[in-house]
């Protein structure tokens, strides 16, 4: 079954940079009736609209800056929907966040967040939304996964935890709503060229990372949308990451476990050479 963004009322999460802006921009140009973006920073939804008014006037464009780890948030999220736009076609859940350290180094604070955005915000707004699409006979309703949602990583034990939720979900939902008009898919990027290195504090996993392997956000975006239009189950942006996605699953999980062995020493390592090198330049002065 498939999905069009021609007059369709659109909601999309974590729309101010990266995937999501770019999806924003692709919707807008598709023809869609309403779009509802939602992130955190309220300039830069202010400066998406105004872009996205600018080049597509019939569009009509609501930003609403939220909070999405706080239920409450949501709930206003919810009723401001319901008063300014009525039945959302189309559910992108786009917004999530990152960590990349060892579990007993990370925030406790900024793992609750990652657990409450990946996975509660989703479900949350999954469930608030998808019994109006039921009832209507039509929707479609697009998680933004992970390539870690179908494999497992040393240093981001949570976030892919998180991711692996996505992705059981999204396919057990597809099942479930199959027949009812409303289709559920699930997009697995590998690396974006976006903000979320600098969010999960990866940059020098992806400084090392070989560019040719990493995507920009527009190419994901678009390859995220035209797979979502067709109605696939899974879409893996990438050639390349479709071949790496498919090849890890089949990885025996022993194997993982001893090809990813030294990571805790890598880890270690890594964190250790800023403060050596800070001990050094506070000698030196």
């Amino acid at each position: 079954m498939k999905v069009k963004y021609k007059n369709q009322r659109i909601l999309l999460t974590g729309a101010s940079a990266g995937i999501g802006k770019e999806m924003a921009k692709i919707l807008a140009s598709h023809g869609a009736k309403s779009l509802i973006l939602v992130a955190r920073r309220e300039h830069e939804l202010e400066n998406l609209k105004r872009e996205l008014i600018e080049a597509y006037p019939q569009v009509a464009v609501h930003i609403y800056p939220c909070d999405l780890t706080d239920k409450t948030a949501i709930d206003h999220l919810l009723h401001f929907v319901s008063r300014e736009v009525g039945a959302i076609d189309i559910l992108i859940n786009n917004a999530g966040m990152g960590d990349y350290t060892l579990f007993e180094s990370a925030s406790w604070n900024k793992t609750e967040k990652m657990i409450q955005l990946n996975i509660q915000a989703l479900t949350y707004l999954t469930h608030k939304f998808s019994a109006p699409m039921i009832a209507l006979g039509r929707g479609g309703i697009l998680n933004v996964s992970s390539g870690l949602g179908m494999i497992f990583m040393p240093g981001m034990s949570v976030y892919a935890a998180t991711k692996h939720y996505v992705t059981a979900f999204s396919e057990a939902l597809r099942i479930e709503l199959k027949g009812t008009g409303v289709v559920v898919s699930q997009v697995c990027p590998g690396p974006v060229a976006t903000e979320f290195s600098e969010v999960a504090g990866s940059e020098s996993m992806s400084k090392d990372m070989p560019t040719w392997i990493e995507l920009s956000a527009e190419q994901c975006a678009q390859e995220a949308l035209a797979g979502f239009a067709k109605g696939q189950a899974l879409i893996i942006p990438g050639a390349f990451m479709r071949v790496v996605t498919h090849l890890g699953s089949a990885i025996p999980r022993p194997i993982k476990r001893m090809l990813f062995s030294g990571q805790r020493k890598q880890m270690l390592k890594a964190q250790q050479e800023p403060m050596i090198q800070t001990g050094e330049l506070a000698s030196a002065h």
